[in-house]
């Protein structure tokens, strides 16, 4: 998944940038990922990411409204980066990887800590992408 922005819903990005309800990626590195990615035919979505700095606070009612907001995921980090980069005019692009799912009524693992090949082909994807900026 390739994030064009997201909901901030953490307080990292606030130290950063002026307050707002998300933030965007940049557009260059953006393009620059999915030409590398339709290139090698990787799959990839582009969409929303909702950051949330609170665990395990992702109530029903919060996942249904991101969900209507337009984000397919949830993580931690998303945000912060993307204002850090803009404060300090550091390009930046983000790949996210779905190791495991919560979206359902159980936390499914999908025994993310033992698939090592994925995580280490994701970063070999990611120096390629950065290499070429």
């Amino acid at each position: 998944m390739v994030p064009v922005s997201a909901v901030r819903d953490e307080g990292v990005s606030y130290h950063y940038i002026k307050p707002s309800r998300e933030i965007e990626c940049n557009l260059e590195v953006l393009k620059i990922i999915e030409d590398d990615f339709n290139i090698h035919n990787i799959g990839y979505i582009k969409a929303k990411t909702w950051t949330t700095d609170s665990f395990y606070r992702e109530t029903k009612e919060k996942v249904e409204l991101r969900k209507a907001e337009g984000c397919v995921t949830v993580e931690m980090e998303a945000a912060a980066f993307m204002a850090v980069s803009q404060f300090r005019n550091v390009k930046l692009g983000i790949i996210l990887y779905g190791g495991d799912d919560l979206s359902g009524v159980e936390w499914d693992s999908r025994s993310w800590n033992s698939r090592s090949e994925i995580r280490i082909n994701l970063v070999q994807i990611s120096m390629r992408i950065c290499s070429s900026l």
